[in-house]
């Protein structure tokens, strides 16, 4: 059984409480209940975890909750830890830990939880570990890739879970189980060790199921490391004070709606522009606007086909009539590139990047939509294939809300918004400017003290 810290009711508990939390304990925080099986593939006992905790010596600042859930597909593990039959976990785990020594910081894993395999894919199921489904709704997905974390979180299991977002694979989730995630700019947070040092697509960054605890995460697992080459040194207390005194009073934000890039699900429109209008009566000003994403599409399908080939190309030479039938397009969509579609893939963002940095000079943040659906049934592996009477192409087309803003290296966290009539979550997308990780969570914490959701959980017996 993991052992959960109790969350943050507040700011000022989140920084002056990490102490304390780091050796919490006990039963399940009120309202928890035990997860699906398939959310959970390996727990850590407690006694294991606290020796290895003792056995560091000094005192932590800051320091984590004891129980943190981390992603299959990025910790050590048994065999198949990245939901392949034929994958033998890596063993980053200790590397992490190992950082986390050298900076006094201390704390324990609870456990690894469900991912797509090879963590890629927004609907959280393989052939190894099965179908991972949404707590409010077992017939639905929670989302992907980090799927298995957001749905730990929303029964209770723990306050914490560490994932990777490139196309939104901690947004997405979060937004389909009612948590909090946040992709957090590339290098923030180091990614080491991985298998291409300098990507500024697929990053590492924190789930939790308050902002505070989110910005409390952050403060342990950024900052510079010589191994990773784009991570940079961070003032992690930064993002203790941002959710301290929490106000948008002043700011200027822009509602991007659908971004010009995706239709959206009426009921979700409806939920996440009302959350937009909380900004409002909290000071702030909000207009519709939003930057020219022209080219988004094409930007995306070519330099993850390229990704998708640096980190897979070898798997599939070997496994091709076992891997995942997405998985193998994405590689084989790579393969087919020419060089020069790849270089106007790359000339397209850059053209893009200033078109949104020009459009940041006005606003100070960017509000839309994290999905452009609520969650939706498991059976549909690729996602909707039509929304609002518009068919999409592929299981990206219905992800480009949070692809917008991992093509353009911003900071995005994905905030509840709201539920659907049937009582499914919705989330908000709150996206901010160059490394402005502290003025994300700001704005995150101010929305969350005027329309707080800890204490919703999924109902019982689902």
């Amino acid at each position: 059984m993991l052992h959960a810290g109790h969350e943050a009711r507040s700011a000022d508990r989140a920084g002056r409480g990490l102490a304390a939390r780091a050796g919490a304990g006990g039963a399940h925080p009120p309202g928890a209940r035990e997860p699906a099986p398939e959310c959970v593939l390996h727990r850590r006992s407690r006694a294991g975890a606290g020796s290895r905790e003792e056995s560091d010596g000094g005192s932590p600042a800051p320091r984590a909750p004891r129980s943190a859930a981390r992603r299959a597909g990025i910790d050590q593990g048994p065999h198949a830890d990245q939901g392949h039959p034929h994958h033998v976990g890596q063993q980053d785990l200790r590397a992490s830990r190992a950082r986390g020594r050298r900076a006094g910081r201390r704390a324990a894993e609870g456990g690894k939880t469900n991912t797509p395999e090879f963590g890629a894919g927004a609907n959280t199921f393989n052939e190894v570990f099965g179908v991972t489904r949404n707590p409010w709704n077992p017939a639905l997905t929670p989302g992907g890739s980090t799927g298995g974390g957001a749905v730990a979180l929303a029964t209770g299991l723990g306050p914490l879970a560490q994932g990777t977002d490139l196309g939104g694979s901690l947004r997405l989730p979060a937004a389909f189980c009612g948590v909090v995630g946040f992709r957090t700019s590339p290098g923030l947070v180091p990614n080491h060790p991985a298998p291409l040092a300098w990507d500024p697509w697929s990053v590492s960054g924190p789930m939790a199921r308050t902002v505070a605890d989110t910005a409390l995460m952050l403060a342990v697992i950024a900052g510079a490391d010589p191994r990773s080459p784009i991570s940079y040194p961070v003032n992690p207390r930064a993002f203790i004070d941002a959710v301290r005194r929490p106000s948008v009073r002043g700011l200027r934000l822009a509602w991007g709606g659908d971004l010009g890039v995706t239709p959206v699900d009426n009921e979700v429109r409806t939920l996440t522009r009302a959350a937009a209008e909380v900004f409002r009566r909290l000071g702030a000003r909000v207009e519709e606007a939003h930057p020219d994403f022209s080219g988004l599409r094409e930007i995306v399908l070519t330099s993850r086909g390229v990704s998708m080939v640096a980190r897979h190309e070898e798997k599939l030479a070997k496994w091709r009539g076992v891997m995942q039938e997405n998985l193998v397009k994405n590689i084989d969509h790579g393969l087919a590139l020419t060089p020069a579609e790849i270089g106007r893939a790359e000339r397209l963002r850059t053209e893009l990047w200033h078109r949104v940095r020009a459009f940041q000079e006005r606003y100070d943040l960017i509000l839309t939509p994290t999905a452009a659906v609520p969650p939706f049934p498991v059976e549909w592996r690729s996602g909707p294939k039509e929304i609002n009477g518009q068919p999409m192409p592929s299981y990206i087309d219905w992800a480009m809300l949070t692809y917008a803003f991992t093509v353009v290296g911003l900071p995005a966290i994905s905030v509840p918004a709201g539920f659907t009539k049937s009582g499914l979550p919705v989330g908000l997308q709150i996206a901010g400017r160059w490394r402005d990780e502290a003025g994300v969570l700001r704005a995150a914490a101010a929305f969350e003290t005027a329309q707080p959701w800890a204490d919703r959980r999924p109902p019982d017996g689902q």
